[in-house]
This record gives structure tokens, C-alpha cells and sequence, in this order.
């Protein structure tokens, strides 16, 4: 019965989420459409995808412990219906008549602020509704459901795109909002209580945050090379489309094979996980997943530029998706499971704050390298990178289990 309960739970908090996240990757990929077809400007276009990095980059650090201090249900609440209202605003400005083509960026921007919050909080209530040895399976659920959610989501909005108008489709993202905050509404979480303390100083609990990584030395060794290794695996996906256009000279419809196969990676590896449901070590299948993305990287970068070579191409981009997700299952089970209750909400800003810091700085270093040295050069000296990182990460690792 107790079982039945947190799983009642659990899935009508993910599922509402899973919802609202197809309809925002909707919306978000209607817009940058929108915006691309009216201008065509690569400048504006970088400009939008930068703009969802910069509130983590800001905010993130502080968010954890506004997180932490509050009830995290009314946080969750409160930030998927601010993204909602964001859109819903944005789609009177159509009706009045058509906005600026940059007014994308700033909407982008601003929506972003509403997952700044809600991501951490929601990584921070999975342990208060779910038992510690049903982490790594309530993990890959939730990982199942982002992935598909991610892959189907720029599916709908380019049928949304086809068929309504700009405003329709900035209101059903309105809708996806209040069904997301309505199934935590509805669901009874156990609160901490709130850390509203007179006296309170601000810079001493985020630094609080900050010390959970540095008082445990596996977490924060695992961290600093998974931030060194993201610097070169973000720009990776990105990269896909190239590596099919200019090196392999394939079809747009090749490329999307390539997309799907590593969002369909992410998925399979997902509900392999959640099927067996345990991992004793956590520490070390971070790493396994971890030289899982540095085999498959290295390899993409060593491929021959022929036909046949471009399907083994899609091959690894599927197990790379698959590595990327048995690296984060596990890493994020960790956190939950190690970390005090009271001081998630900060940790996990913290570290979503130190990740989102990697794919702008992986574009400006990736950029200019592929530009004068070529894609797949990219992708061996990424592997190379990795295989060294892991390698050391794990040894540093292994060398606290002994002590």
C-alpha cells in the first residue's frame, strides 16, 4: 500500500511535468521558428538559444536557497504558472500586432527565469516523496519522460506552427502550466519547514550549499570532471547537423535519423534503468557512463567520410545518448541520497548553475576550433579529453573508498 502511495504520487507530479514540458518545447521551438523564418539572422538565433543560459548562469546559485528556505510545492506551483503567464502575455502582444523579431530573446530569457526555480525544486522533492532505494528507478522515469517529452515536443510545435496562429500557440502553454501546477496542487508532499530564520544571512547558506560538495570528495571530484567533460560534450549535439551536412554529405532526413537515434538512446537507456531499478555504486556507473561518452565520441571523430560510415555515425550517437543518461540516473540518485534534505534545493542550484555555465563557454571554445581545424576534430580531441578526465576522476575516487 505505502508502495502504491509514492508511486501515485511521484507519477502525477512527473506526469503533469511531462505535459507542460512537451507543450513549452512547442512553444519554444514555434518561436525560434518564427523568428528564423522572419529574419533568417544566425546572429538572433544565437542570441535566443543564449538568452535560456543566461538566468541559471545569474540566478542559480541564489535560487537554492530561496528553495530551500520556502515550501518547495508553492515554488514549484508558482514557477510553472510564471512561465505560462510569461507566454500568455507575450501572446496579447500578437493580438495587438506583431512584436519585434528580438522580443524573442527577452520572452526566452524570462521563461528561463521560471525554470531556474523549478528544476532544482523539483530534483529536491523526488527524495521526499520516493523511498532511497527507488531513487535510480524514479530517476530514470523522470529522465524517460524528459526525453520524450524534449523529442516530441519540437514535433507538435512544428504542426502547431503549420495550422495555428502564433497567439493560439503561446496560450496552450497556458494550459500545459496550470495541468502541471495542478497535479502538485493535488499531491501531498511533505514539507520541510520552512528555514526563515531572523538574522538570516544570505551569503553564509549559499555558501552552506557549496560546501556539501566540498565535504564530500567523491561528489566533488565527480563534479569537476563532469563540468570539465561537458565543456566539450555540450557543443557535441549541436555539432550533429554539421557533421551529417559537411562531412558525411548526407539529407536533412539523415540528420534527423541522427537527432531521433540519440534522443531514442536517452530514452532506452532510461527504461532499461528504471526496469532494474538498482545501483549499488552510484559513484562508479557515473563513470562507466562517463567512458561510455568518451568511447563514442572518440570513435565519431576517427569515422572514414563514406556513406556506410555515416550510419555507424547514427549508431553512436544512439549509445552516446544512452551513456549521457547512465551518467546523470545515478549522479542525481547521489545527490538526493547523500545530501541533507534541507540543503538540496541549494545543491542542486549550485550545480545546475555550474552545468549551464559549460555550453556557452563548449560553443565559444568549439566554434573557431571546428571552423579552422573541422568537426570530427572536434569530436576526437572531446574524446580525448573525456577518456583522460574519467580516468583521473576515478582514480581520485577510488583512492577516498580506500581511506
Amino acid at each position: 500500500m505505502k508502495n502504491a502511495s509514492w508511486k501515485q504520487k511521484f507519477f502525477t507530479i512527473a506526469l503533469g511535468q511531462t505535459i507542460s514540458l512537451i507543450g513549452s518545447s512547442a512553444v519554444q521551438f514555434s518561436l525560434i521558428w518564427w523568428m528564423a523564418s522572419k529574419t533568417a539572422s544566425p546572429m538572433l538565433l544565437a542570441l535566443a538559444g543564449l538568452s535560456a543560459y543566461i538566468p541559471q548562469f545569474f540566478l542559480g546559485p541564489f535560487v537554492g536557497v530561496w528553495i530551500d528556505r520556502l515550501k518547495r510545492k508553492q515554488v514549484i506551483i508558482i514557477a510553472d504558472l510564471f512561465t505560462g503567464m510569461i507566454a500568455l502575455m507575450f501572446a496579447v502582444f500578437f493580438f495587438i500586432g506583431e512584436p519585434p523579431y528580438w522580443s524573442v530573446c527577452i520572452v526566452l530569457g524570462v521563461r528561463a527565469i521560471g525554470n531556474v526555480f523549478q528544476t532544482p525544486a523539483i530534483q529536491s522533492v523526488t527524495p521526499m516523496l520516493v523511498p532511497q532505494n527507488e531513487l535510480v528507478r524514479a530517476n530514470s522515469w523522470n529522465q524517460f519522460m524528459q526525453s520524450g517529452s524534449l523529442m516530441l515536443g519540437p514535433v507538435v510545435g512544428a504542426a502547431m506552427y503549420a495550422i495555428l496562429p502564433m497567439p493560439i500557440i503561446l496560450i496552450s502553454d497556458m494550459a500545459g502550466a496550470i495541468i502541471a501546477a495542478t497535479a502538485v496542487a493535488i499531491t501531498k508532499i511533505p514539507e520541510l519547514k520552512p528555514q526563515l530564520k531572523s538574522g538570516y544571512n544570505f551569503i553564509s547558506e549559499m555558501k552552506e550549499g557549496i560546501s556539501v560538495f566540498l565535504q564530500d570528495k567523491k561528489l566533488c571530484i565527480v563534479t569537476a570532471a563532469a563540468a570539465i567533460c561537458m565543456i566539450f560534450y555540450m557543443p557535441i549535439s549541436s555539432f550533429f547537423p554539421l557533421m551529417s551536412s559537411s562531412y558525411f554529405h548526407v539529407t536533412a532526413w539523415h540528420a534527423s535519423i541522427v537527432q531521433f537515434g540519440y534522443a531514442g538512446g536517452m530514452m532506452l537507456c532510461s527504461l532499461l534503468v528504471s526496469l532494474y531499478g538498482t545501483i549499488r555504486n552510484k559513484i562508479k556507473a557515473v563513470h562507466l557512463g562517463l567512458l561510455g561518452l568518451s568511447i563514442t565520441i572518440l570513435l565519431c571523430g576517427i569515422l572514414p567520410q563514406t556513406g556506410l560510415a555515416f550510419w555507424g555515425f547514427a549508431l553512436l550517437c544512439t549509445l552516446m545518448g544512452a551513456s549521457g543518461n547512465f551518467y546523470n540516473i545515478p549522479y542525481v540518485a547521489y545527490m538526493q541520497e547523500t545530501i541533507p534534505k534541507e540543503k538540496q534545493g541549494r545543491a542542486f542550484s549550485i550545480m545546475n548553475s555550474l552545468m549551464s555555465v559549460t555550453m556557452p563557454l563548449g560553443l565559444i571554445i568549439a566554434g573557431p576550433f571546428a571552423e579552422v581545424h573541422g568537426v570530427s576534430s572536434w569530436f576526437f580531441i572531446s574524446g580525448i579529453v573525456f577518456i583522460v578526465i574519467t580516468g583521473v576522476s576515478f582514480f581520485l575516487t577510488q583512492r577516498q573508498d580506500k581511506r
